[in-house]
């Protein structure tokens, strides 16, 4: 009989989990909080203006100390910059889709200036409109205006093929196209979340009024044939 034993085996201490994440889910967290500063600050803007909102006041909102800020932004003007970057390419995304989507020009001026209309009464939309370019450094109020001039430029089209098609009156497209983008923009500096008037129905009204305008075609066509009257003082009477 074998005297010979087995021999006892050490147990091996489990590794401990790093308690660090990943580098891609680091990543991840970091943008994620990244979009969370951008977005409070694009919302203070909005409510303050961009001068009178400090980074004290973005990181009270968020709940953190002003140096956190740091990690995730240089300063005030690269938030504002990145705010309004984001607006606009949303604004141009969604105008490319509608381009992708295809249709007549009504169909797809009607899409744009939806996907305009809802873009600016949402937070970094709303930035775009509100914040003046005289804010913005120099080579990045030069990148905020090539941005804005595309939009302008994708109106005009649109403007101008259904004129061409026939589904628009003649017009001067550029004008038409002044004339629809401003009035759409001054949305965004009106409204008001949780106001009278949702997204969707300032967009729907907004459309009517500017493609189908506010005169009855009757009564607009009595207004241009009323006779002038002695002592007629209008600008037409007098030319």
């Amino acid at each position: 009989m074998s005297n010979t034993t087995t021999p006892r085996v050490k147990p091996v201490d489990p590794v401990p989990a790093s308690p660090w994440a990943p580098p891609q889910a680091r990543e991840q967290q970091r943008e994620t909080k990244r979009n969370a500063v951008l977005s409070t600050a694009a919302q203070l803007f909005n409510e303050k203006g961009f001068h009178a909102t400090s980074l004290d006041d973005i990181a009270a909102r968020l709940h953190v100390s002003k140096p956190t800020l740091y990690y995730y932004v240089k300063n005030k003007d690269e938030i504002l910059i990145e705010c309004v970057r984001r607006g606009l390419e949303m604004m141009h995304a969604g105008l490319e889709e509608t381009r992708q989507a295809g249709g007549s020009a009504v169909e797809q001026l009607m899409a744009c200036m939806r996907i305009y209309t809802r873009i600016v009464t949402m937070d970094f939309g709303m930035c775009v409109i509100r914040v003046s370019d005289e804010e913005l450094p120099l080579k990045s109020r030069k990148e905020f205006r090539r941005l804005k001039s595309g939009i302008d430029l994708e109106f005009r089209r649109l403007v101008a093929q259904g004129v061409a098609e026939g589904s628009l009156k003649p017009c001067d497209p550029k004008m038409a196209a002044f004339v629809i983008a401003g009035a759409l923009s001054w949305i965004g500096r009106w409204y008001q979340p949780g106001g009278e008037y949702s997204p969707e129905d300032i967009t729907e009204q907004s459309i009517r009024l500017l493609l189908d305008g506010l005169a009855q075609p009757a009564v607009g066509a009595a207004a241009a044939k009323k006779p002038k009257t002695r002592g007629d003082t209008s600008p037409r009477a007098r030319g």
